[in-house]
């Protein structure tokens, strides 16, 4: 969060930048217009903090459709130069707009992924029963379809989420539909794997380990989290069932994978310590020669412990269902969640946790 990684939600057609003074533990906010229609999904271009995507409602011939567009904040948006932290509440400042991500037989964008590494110009949108990767040019104010794939099968099919993977050169991303999830390769817009009821319920939300490239968590309605590994997909390396209703969100830390946040219409945020499917299950490797004699007998003591999974935290701040929670991109022990209330929490890793991943 800090000043080069504020926190960015949509409520209905406003957009709230947050931003987290660490060291003074002072929240500030600015106010941005979304005046296309209401905000369903969002999400910040990692190569650019100024661009970000909306999916939003609008009223088209007497019905509602889904739209996707690419907007740039002010370039004064910042909360610092603001006179009062009110200014831009009361007088909030309009989003430029670069481009619409439109095409007359895809309607109804469910979310829009950013490819996760490279320079911000390509896009995936998950409409109805097709996935569209866009090329942004012209200073990213002209949206074209270079590739897309359409979901086949019995029934009106529907993408609910995605998620692009970090690994594989970017080349991969997994799509979410009911009860099932695919992977999908974009050199070839071909299904690479498929897993066929992999909730019980609809699959809400996907997250691809940072580290460790073949590892997938998936949440949904059956109230369970599952950790996958896309090679074997007939059973889940683990299973999560911390929840007593919908789980909405997952999400792992960017640095230290172990460490995973889920979100659930019970009220709660719930931070596990995921040790022995991640990427370090025997704990942080530290080189033998930057220890002491006393260190080396410490470590010696950590090795002889059982490293088990374990829930860290159950947060309770929240009085209604809490539909997204997000790592911070400047600090690795910092997170947000917000409910449906408009209540947008910040919370930190615990520091007895914090120092044991450490040392």
């Amino acid at each position: 969060m800090e000043d080069d990684a504020p926190v960015i939600y949509g409520l209905e057609f406003q957009i709230h930048i947050i931003e987290f003074d660490d060291e003074n533990n002072i929240i500030n906010k600015n106010v941005l217009l979304h005046q296309s229609g209401e905000i369903w999904h969002i999400a910040a271009c990692p190569a650019d903090k100024s661009v970000l995507t909306t999916c939003y409602n609008k009223t088209s011939d007497s019905r509602v459709v889904s739209c996707a567009s690419v907007w740039r904040m002010p370039c004064d948006w910042e909360t610092g130069n603001n006179e009062s932290p009110e200014d831009s509440v009361h007088n909030p400042q309009t989003l430029e707009l670069l481009c619409h991500l439109e095409n007359s037989s895809h309607s109804n964008i469910a979310c829009v992924l950013w490819e996760p590494m490279g320079d911000g110009k390509r896009l995936i949108s998950l409409a109805d029963n097709h996935a569209l990767l866009w090329d942004l040019q012209e200073s990213s104010t002209q949206a074209i379809i270079s590739s897309s794939v359409t979901l086949e099968g019995k029934g009106q099919l529907k993408f609910t989420s995605g998620k692009w993977s970090p690994h594989h050169n970017c080349s991969q991303f997994a799509s979410a539909n009911d009860t099932s999830i695919r992977g999908w390769d974009l050199r070839s817009m071909s299904q690479i794997y498929c897993i066929e009821s992999a909730h019980g319920q609809l699959v809400r939300d996907l997250d691809f380990n940072p580290n460790r490239q073949y590892y997938l968590a998936s949440c949904g309605d059956d109230c369970k989290v599952k950790f996958w590994d896309v090679r074997n997909v007939q059973e889940p390396v683990k299973t999560l069932e911390e929840h007593s209703h919908w789980v909405w969100s997952v999400r792992y830390n960017h640095s230290h994978d172990q460490l995973v946040l889920t979100a659930s219409s019970d009220s709660r945020l719930i931070l596990s310590n995921m040790v022995s499917i991640s990427s370090e299950p025997f704990g942080h490797l530290v080189d033998e020669e930057e220890l002491s004699e006393g260190e080396e007998n410490h470590q010696e003591d950590k090795g002889k412990e059982p490293l088990k999974d374990s829930v860290v935290s159950t947060y309770e701040e929240h009085e209604d269902s809490v539909y997204a929670a997000e790592w911070s991109s400047a600090d690795p022990w910092l997170f947000a969640s917000l409910s449906y209330d408009g209540r947008l929490v910040i919370n930190r890793v615990p520091r007895a946790l914090k120092y044991h991943i450490l040392l």
